[in-house]
Order: C-alpha cells, then sequence, then structure tokens
C-alpha cells in the first residue's frame, strides 16, 4: 500500500544573529541559524515568537553567508528533519531543525534601514466619496 506522505514548511521571521559560513570536510557550504518567527497572537499585549533552528546548505548557505545579516526578514521554504547525537558526556541530543531548500530576502538592507531610523508615517483618516449608484454603468 503507497501511502503519501508530505513535509514541508514555510516561515517569515528575521535571523537572530550574523550567520557563519562554515565548510565541511568535502568543501560544501553549510549555514546553520535561528529565525525568529511571531506567533499570530499576543499575549498580555506583548508579540511571542518561535526561535525555529535552520540548516541551509550549497548556494542557500553561500548567499546567507555573504549577503544576509542580524535582523534581517527572511522567508525559508524547506523541511523539517530530526536528528540525534552524543554529547562528551554520552548524553543523547535531539535536534529538530528546517533544512532550507530556498531562502529569499524580503527586504533591502535599504528598507532595514530606513525602518530602524525614522518612525512610521502617521496614519491620515481620509473623508468617504458620496458616489451616487445611479451613475454607474452596471
Amino acid at each position: 500500500r503507497n501511502i503519501m506522505s508530505l513535509n514541508r514548511t514555510i516561515l517569515i521571521g528575521r535571523i537572530t544573529r550574523d550567520p557563519e559560513l562554515k565548510k565541511t570536510q568535502s568543501g560544501v557550504s553549510v549555514v546553520s541559524f535561528t529565525l525568529a518567527v511571531n506567533r499570530t497572537f499576543k499575549k498580555e499585549g506583548e508579540q511571542e515568537a518561535d526561535f525555529i533552528n535552520c540548516v541551509a546548505w550549497r548556494n542557500q548557505a553561500d548567499f546567507l553567508g555573504n549577503y544576509i545579516t542580524k535582523g534581517a526578514l527572511l522567508g525559508v521554504e524547506g523541511r523539517i528533519q530530526t536528528r540525534t547525537y552524543e554529547d562528551q558526556s554520552g548524553k543523547t541530543v535531539y535536534i529538530t531543525e528546517v533544512v532550507c531548500e530556498t531562502v529569499q530576502a524580503l527586504e533591502s538592507k535599504q528598507q532595514r534601514d530606513k525602518q530602524d531610523t525614522y518612525a512610521p508615517a502617521p496614519k491620515v483618516e481620509e473623508p468617504l466619496i458620496e458616489i451616487d449608484t445611479d451613475e454607474l454603468p452596471f
């Protein structure tokens, strides 16, 4: 019996620190990073976030290491992976992370710098315009 399976995740959040590009022994680029993703609800008036571990390989890792800095807004698409290993004391460590297939910067550095330096524009209330429905062509 063939059972279909699906392991897909899409995240939008801010990277919590500058990515550190590393190479495996065989020369493959890799970056591990954490993405702060806001929850859709607020608790006691404050926005809560989940901090999700991610790993990117090859071209995605090169992009992150060369062009992305702490605080950048990223869109990530990938799959959730779990793995285990034994630490130095022999204790089993469990890891859950998103293996990135695509990573996109969702704002330019100029947009981010502008956002940090300027206060948001005040909201302007526009007056409602009365329209006579008899004048509409439909």
